[in-house]
């Protein structure tokens, strides 16, 4: 399955026994992990600016006895962990960026305390049941693409399957996401005194505010699953001076990256006939890698499922017992493209709390957090147990991969 060629013999069966001890496992680590997700919590951290995180991750990891390289793949703030000395080689994902202005209002402390508790629980038992953990810090989900960019460098090679979990309002089995590409929008057009000689100057406000309208209008006829989304950054500096340069930061997505291509041509028309209207030269840049859509994988997401149930919590569909879905995008939708992957959600706040937002900041910072770093992190690791050891799981899962990219 995966990279990694070849079949690997199983060396013991996934029994109720074997589970039970990788649960202690996290369990024993109980205290570790919820001092980590605190703390990452408390003091949230921008992309590629997570030195706390890292260190707090990796000085555990390093306590523990597991390989590790800081700083990996030449980003300061990432990191690799891998224990196991044979077989095939399971990745775990944590994030621990924050939102400007709003925190842990995506819960990426809670992602990565159970990534890391997880990593430590399958560390303990990988040569015995004949398996390889690699713990991947990743940081930059927020914009930037930090797994992208470990990619790029090799972070998944001789990898078979990556896993991570989110938290959010209720337990899913996967994230329905949405191919993402962002683009940041200057105009320039020429100052003048707005009153004296207005018929001198070349609007660049005009020129943003027009192309945004053409926007709004774009978004009545574009399908119900695509979003447009953007913000002024800069809009003037006085009210009496012709605007000469004005910025916008805007985010186009679709369901899937080919549909993404297709409309980012439409709002770049609207974005550039503004300028043309408003006599204004406009540049378009925009911020690599791009994120692709989540390749979800149901025979990867029943066993996540399964091993969820042991904790006592019920996994569903978007739409089962009247669930919403969670829409966004991530950059995990680039590992899943590349090795099978699981994304699945988990509760640390009530349904109607969305991500995103103060309130459910507050959760991932609180006692539902912490019960999630625990549950996830159980669930995370005999996960990643069901991999290593069995054969014709692997074979099930590899063949839907290579199904669901044809």
């Amino acid at each position: 399955m995966g990279a990694g060629e070849g079949r690997y013999p199983a060396a013991v069966p996934a029994t109720d026994e074997i589970k039970e001890r990788i649960e202690a496992e996290v369990d024993r680590r109980a205290d570790v992990l919820l001092d980590v997700s605190r703390r990452i919590h408390a003091r949230p951290e921008l992309a590629f600016a997570e030195h706390t995180a890292h260190d707090l991750l990796t000085n555990v990891l390093e306590a523990e006895g597991l390989a590790v390289e800081r700083g990996a793949y030449d980003l300061d703030t990432a990191f690799v962990a891998r224990a196991g000395s044979d077989g095939p080689t399971v990745a775990v994902c944590c994030e621990y960026d924050a939102l400007p202005g709003i925190g842990h209002a995506c819960g990426h402390n809670v992602i990565a305390a159970a990534g890391l508790g997880a990593g430590l629980a399958a560390a303990a038992v990988a040569n015995e049941l004949g398996g390889r953990v690699v713990v991947l810090g990743t940081p930059a989900e927020e914009g930037g693409g930090g797994k992208q960019i470990m990619i790029d460098r090799g972070a998944l090679d001789g990898v078979d399957a990556a896993m991570m979990v989110h938290p959010a309002g209720v337990d899913l089995r996967s994230m329905d996401t949405l191919a993402i590409h962002q683009v940041e929008v200057t105009y320039r057009g020429r100052a003048a005194h707005a009153s004296a000689a207005p018929e001198r100057g070349l609007n660049a406000l005009d020129a943003a505010v027009l192309g945004y309208v053409n926007v709004a209008a774009l978004r009545q006829h574009i399908a119900t699953d695509e979003r447009v989304h953007g913000i002024f950054l800069e809009a003037g500096t006085a009210a009496n001076v012709v605007p000469a340069l004005t910025r916008a930061h805007w985010m186009v997505r679709s369901p899937t990256r080919a549909g993404l291509t297709a409309l980012k041509e439409r709002v770049v028309a609207c974005l550039a006939a503004g300028a043309e209207a408003a006599g204004c030269e406009i540049d378009l840049d925009w911020q690599d890698p791009a994120y692709d859509e989540l390749l979800t994988l149901d025979a990867f997401d029943d066993v996540w499922a399964a091993n969820l149930a042991r904790t006592g919590r019920r996994a569903v569909r978007a739409g089962d017992d009247g669930a919403a879905p969670v829409v966004g995008s991530t950059d995990m939708g680039n590992v899943s493209q590349r090795v099978p992957s699981i994304h699945p959600m988990i509760a640390v706040s009530p349904p109607d709390v969305p991500i995103h937002t103060e309130a459910f900041a507050s959760f991932a910072g609180a006692e539902a957090g912490d019960r999630a770093v625990l549950d996830a992190a159980k669930a995370l690791a005999t996960t990643v147990a069901d991999v290593w050891i069995d054969d014709e799981l692997r074979d099930r899962i590899r063949a839907e991969f290579d199904l669901r990219r044809t």
